[in-house]
């Protein structure tokens, strides 16, 4: 079964005329089509069914039709014909049924009105239009009248008439006074619905004069005028003055005072009242009330609710406006007038009647003869209407008999129709309320299948898109439609494809499959006709990278990408809008091909962002929003409330905080007084907040500012408030910082910090200054000082304990009792040595030394604590003398020992100890000598290797620049390397300590040899260096290298050596090759498995001893496996460091004086006995060092 589907109006106008037995069909406007097509005739244009003309211009009453053959026109006036031939005024427009009436000469529009009916007919029926009635609009004047001035009493209720004249239409009525101006209206002065001017209760300020009602005729625009109306307002005062001066003073006068009074409703009067509205009309309900005070008026509907969207109050609540009512409307609407003293009611019924409206106004009907067809006419009202039926504008109980139709009350039944049956049928609905008049025509046509789309039009669609390929066609009987893809497909069924009645094929899915050529074929019984069209699925396009939020500061730039993916055969164009509106015309908007970039972003370029992406198939579009944001703009209007000696309410408005919220106000200040210019922090709040409580200092002249504090930063601050000056009071505080410390071992220096301007809470600010010495039955001491700092005290013991108080006062008073320090008059220096030095040595390099506390007494100040001295005085090695260098080790407090690292061995030490206090050092105690014991001796200065020959080698050495004690011997180890770089069995040579070089003998002939060298004391060994040499290539080899140059110079020798020459090459490039792909050497596995730790590959041999590095990492030598390039290897410093001993320039101890450093020596690790290997070769040493 075909599904039917509604498509697009700009595709399926034409198609909807042609396609439905039962629709509102009309033969499609193909010109050829209708050159060739009859059509009943059809209304097109008609005036309205109540047509109020202005009697000053030409009456134009219009009626169009179409049809084909074209229709005649013609008229009926009060329901006779009307002979415009006959009247001179009247003329009909070529071509059209539209009648004008020329009133220009004299003739009065009023001799034209009545009703009129047109009627347009041809060979297929004739049409009518609805009944127009013809009134002209009227506009006559008030009718003069005497009005008499109107008293009333303040508080009463008036209602001033306005009567407008009955017009036509009804004039709009509005009150003005004689300047034109409109008169104001209030909840107690309004207009009602029926044009009067309504008080609910009169004051004095309404007495006037001239209370104009103005009616305006908007037909013949036109406004005309009543007489003014006087209102004069009585106040009971001027009442009772009036009374007063008429009566004796025995009378009894006094008018009541204005009193207050319950609602009473003016409009409408009862307590019920019955309304009718027609559906789909507005619907006006009104009340307005009388009463003192003014009373307020509410409305309910009585079992239901007021219907929501479509209920509107107007006239201060006095009026209900409910639009579009219906039936469901009807019921009792209560308005309720309350004020203080009471209330009163009135009840609406509202009833809604309906004139006729459609449910299914009759369609046009296109028939093939022998087809069958109805025509349905249903319309409802309240009360219901009748329907009649007319058949080209006669009742069709008297036009004449057609075999085809029956007529069935709202129904004519057509069945097998012939080309006589065509005409046009009118049905009326009819009520008291009105009537519904429509015109539907059957034209009976026998015509073979006609398509009216072009032929190969091209339809282009997005793909995942519906696609719509019309086939509009026409033909009587209705033609059926099938639909083919391509040259020689078959028939298009199935789910995935709707058939629309129009002809239309849907593909609701299209993919890029779809695209291809679809034929369209259209048949009936008369014949058959197709048509090919084209359609072309093209990629979506697509936003790939969006335009994402951005929160920018103020001043910098934004940018926004637009990244797009399109079909190639389709030119995309690419459209920024900002808030849905064209960018701002601003150079600082730069549009690239795939972004929007704003320079010196400001607060107006917020705002949301749109990249819109159009082709000729679709759009898309994505949006970012951009905000500014920016410090906050200073808070404003600062005020001082709440005045109290020590307190003060400050608050503020919040400036802008330009899309950052306010974290915080800090609040600052200023004292005029004290500190004019400077402002202070005084606190800060949250931003919620804009009122603080702020505590104040006596006698501070204050100004506050306030700065805003967001994300982005610190606002400017405010404008200053006003100042505020407190009263002045005794200090609250006393100076801070209070300190007593000697300068001179004679004197006590007492020290504080001042107070600030805003702390003296007064004038006349100084300072008591007190003191006493300690422990000792002394009275205090004092004295009053201004604008300092600082007293000295002269002629005090010296380093005694004193008891200070500083205390602050100004001309009101003292500040509260302060509390006392401590301080201590000046020191000398210490008159003690430290006794009972001690030295203990522990090793070659370390000692420690103890001494015996000095007494405090004797220290004469702040014990700080020990120096310890110590130098060197000669090494036992060696005869000469060195410059004395003093070493310094400090020992905090009053420690009686320290450990004296960094000792060079086998060397005589002096020491001596002195205490420390903060004036300086004491007197030192005597030399202590004491010596360190013998330790191994550092490496030779240098090992070199001179004169190889065929079997043997010289060796020369300098002694170690430290021996650290008495040589006993020197240690020579050598073992043989060989082409693979593995070592060779170890040899080891004691050596007299003093000898300085050797000749080793009996050494194989072109062999590599490795070397290492070191010293002896009777502690041990001390560290090793290590050298390489070779010895040179056997004679009788070079001799048989000059023989093969003479074998050389043979032809057969040559071409041989070519021959091997070219296999090594190819040899060469195969292990090149293997190479590359990450082969393993067997050399390699053998250094993976005895590579000794410490040493490092050899070089490839390059014609000089000693000299070798590894070509394929360049990994550096360790220090001491290597000579320099002259074969010298130079001596290493193996001097101890202080700097973890102690404290000042040489060290660092514990709390008990230990020492927490490490000493010692590094020392290269013996060579590895046998053949192992101590080196690492390399894989490239492994093919090219072979000796």
């Amino acid at each position: 079964m075909m599904k039917k589907k509604s498509i697009s109006a700009s595709k399926a106008s034409l198609i909807f005329f042609l396609c439905q037995m039962i629709s509102a069909l009309d033969v499609p406007l193909d010109s050829k089509l209708l050159e060739e097509l009859s059509q009943p005739p059809t209304i097109t244009q008609q005036s309205p069914k109540d047509y109020i003309v202005d009697p000053r211009e030409n009456i134009v009453i219009q009626c169009e039709a179409k049809g084909k053959p074209p229709p005649s026109f013609s008229w009926t006036r009060n329901g006779t014909h009307f002979d415009i031939d006959k009247d001179a005024q009247v003329t009909m427009k070529p071509n059209s049924g539209t009648l004008v009436v020329n009133i220009m000469n004299g003739v009065k529009a009023e001799a034209y009105e009545g009703v009129y009916q047109c009627t347009a007919r041809n060979e297929r029926g004739a049409a009518i239009s609805n009944n127009i009635v013809i009134r002209p609009s009227r506009s006559p004047l008030w009718t003069k009248e005497k009005l008499e001035p109107n008293h009333v009493r303040e508080g009463d209720s008036l209602v001033l008439n306005c009567r407008p004249p009955v017009g036509l239409p009804p004039p709009i009525i509005f009150w003005m006074d004689n300047a034109f101006q409109r008169l104001p209206q209030s909840e107690r002065v309004s207009q009602g619905l029926n044009g009067d001017l309504y008080f609910s209760n009169v004051q004095p300020e309404d007495t006037r004069e001239d209370y104009i009602c103005y009616a305006r005729f908007n037909h013949t625009q036109t406004i005309q005028q009543k007489q003014p109306i006087s209102v004069k307002v009585f106040s009971m005062d001027s009442l009772n003055d009036t009374i007063a001066a008429n009566l004796s003073d025995t009378d009894i006068y006094g008018a009541k005072p204005v009193t207050e009074r319950p609602p009473v409703l003016l409009t409408p009067t009862g307590s019920t009242s019955n309304k009718v509205e027609l559906r789909g009309n507005v619907l006006l309900l009104e009340c307005i009330a009388a009463g003192l005070p003014t009373p307020v008026i509410r409305w309910i509907k009585e079992g239901g609710e007021l219907p929501a969207n479509r209920t509107f109050f107007e006239n201060f609540k006095k009026t209900l406006k409910i639009i579009d009512v219906s039936e469901a409307d009807s019921g009792n609407y209560k308005c309720i007038a309350r004020n203080i003293l009471g209330s009163t009611h009135h009840v609406i019924s509202v009833t809604v009647k309906a004139s006729p409206y459609w449910i299914t106004a009759p369609r046009n009907l296109v028939l093939s003869p022998g087809e069958d067809g109805t025509l349905i006419c249903r319309a409802n009202g309240n009360p219901k209407p009748s329907i009649s039926w007319l058949t080209n504008g006669v009742p069709i109980a008297i036009a004449p008999e057609d075999p085809s139709r029956k007529v069935d009350g709202d129904t004519i039944i057509f069945s097998a129709v012939q080309e006589r049956s065509s005409a046009v049928y009118q049905c009326n609905a009819s009520n008291e309320y009105g009537y519904l008049l429509a015109n539907a025509f059957v034209n009976v046509l026998a015509e073979p299948p006609r398509i009216l789309t072009p032929a190969n039009k091209l339809y282009q669609v997005i793909a995942d898109s519906p696609a719509l390929i019309d086939c509009a066609y026409f033909g009587s009987p209705k033609p059926e439609i099938e639909w083919f893809k391509g040259v020689k497909g078959s028939i298009l069924r199935g789910n995935e494809y709707v058939f629309h009645d129009n002809g239309t094929l849907e593909i609701p899915v299209a993919q890029k499959d779809s695209t291809g050529t679809y034929t369209c074929v259209a048949r009936n019984k008369l014949g058959k006709t197709q048509n090919e069209v084209q359609l072309e699925v093209k990629d979506p396009t697509m936003i790939i990278k969006q335009p994402e939020y951005k929160v920018i500061q103020r001043s910098a730039q934004a940018s926004f990408e637009c990244v797009i993916k399109h079909d190639p055969t389709l030119l995309p164009t690419v459209i920024w809008l900002k808030d849905n509106n064209e960018l701002p015309d601003d150079e600082r908007f730069l549009v690239g091909k795939d972004n929007l970039t704003i320079m010196n972003v400001t607060d107006k370029d917020d705002g949301t962002y749109t990249c819109i992406v159009n082709t000729t198939l679709d759009s898309v579009s994505a949006s970012a929003v951009l905000t500014v944001v920016a410090r906050p703009n200073p808070p404003l209007d600062l005020e001082l409330t709440g005045q109290l000696e020590r307190s003060i309410e400050l608050s503020w408005v919040p400036g802008e905080e330009n899309n950052s919220p306010i974290t915080n106000f800090v609040i600052e200040y200023e004292d005029g007084l004290h500190e004019p210019g400077v402002w202070h922090y005084q606190t800060e709040v949250p931003g919620s907040q804009t009122t603080v409580q702020l505590k104040l200092s006596p006698y501070v002249n204050y100004s506050f500012r306030v700065i805003a504090v967001n994300e982005i930063g610190r606002s400017q601050p405010s404008e200053p408030s006003e100042q505020y000056l407190t009263k002045s009071a005794n200090p609250d505080e006393n100076p801070s910082n209070v300190q007593g410390i000697g300068s001179e071992p004679d004197n006590l220096v007492i020290t504080w910090e001042s107070l600030k301007g805003f702390q003296s809470n007064g004038p006349g600010l100084q300072y008591k200054v007190s003191w006493r010495q300690k422990d000792v039955d002394d009275e205090w001491t004092s004295v009053v000082v201004a604008n300092v700092s600082k007293y000295i005290v002269s002629g005090t013991p010296t380093f005694v304990p004193y008891e200070i108080k500083v205390q602050a006062l100004n001309d009101l008073g003292y500040a509260p009792e302060p509390s006392e320090v401590i301080g201590h008059s000046g020191e000398d220096l210490p008159m003690v040595a430290p006794g009972n030095v001690q030295v203990h040595v522990i090793n070659s390099t370390l000692a420690k030394v103890h001494w015996d506390p000095v007494p405090l007494k004797s220290v004469r100040g702040h014990l700080q604590g020990y120096k310890v001295y110590y130098w060197k005085v000669q090494s036992l090695s060696r005869r000469s003398k060195r410059h004395v260098e003093k070493k310094i080790l400090t020992f905090r407090g009053n420690k009686t020992f320290g450990m004296l690292p960094g000792l060079e061995p086998y060397s005589s030490y002096k020491l001596n100890v002195r205490v420390v206090n903060g004036k300086g050092e004491g007197p030192a105690s005597p030399d202590k000598m004491f010596k360190t014991p013998e330790g191994v001796p550092s490496s030779p200065s240098f090992l070199k290797i001179t004169n190889p020959t065929l079997d043997s080698l010289t060796l020369e050495w300098g002694s170690p620049t430290h021996p650290n004690g008495v040589l006993t011997s020197y240690i020579l180890k050598f073992q043989p390397i060989n082409n693979t770089h593995e070592l060779g069995p170890l040899v080891e040579i004691r050596i007299p300590a003093n000898e300085s070089s050797l000749i080793l003998k009996n050494l194989n002939y072109s062999t590599r040899y490795k070397f290492y060298f070191n010293a002896q004391t009777s502690v041990g060994s001390g560290s090793q260096i290590t050298e390489e040499a070779v010895t040179i290539m056997d004679e009788g080899k070079m001799a048989m290298a000059s023989r093969q140059v003479d074998i050389a110079t043979q032809g057969w020798f040559i071409g041989l050596m070519c021959a091997v020459a070219l296999l090594i090459l190819i040899l060469l490039i195969v292990c090149f090759i293997r190479r590359n792909k990450g082969g393993k050497y067997p050399v390699k596995e053998k250094e993976d498995a005895h590579a000794d730790p410490e040493i490092q590959p050899m070089k490839e041999d390059d014609g000089t001893f000693g000299e070798y590095s590894d070509a394929e990492d360049h990994k550096p030598l360790k220090k001491g496996s290597r000579t320099p390039s002259d074969r010298t290897v130079k001596k290493e410093d193996s001097d101890d460091s202080l700097v973890d001993y102690g404290e000042g320039v040489n060290g660092q101890f514990n709390e008990d004086g230990s020492f927490i450093g490490q000493y010692s020596g590094k020392k290269e690790k013996e060579p590895a006995e046998g053949n192992e290997s101590s080196e690492a070769p390399s894989p490239v040493n492994a093919m090219n060092s072979f000796v």
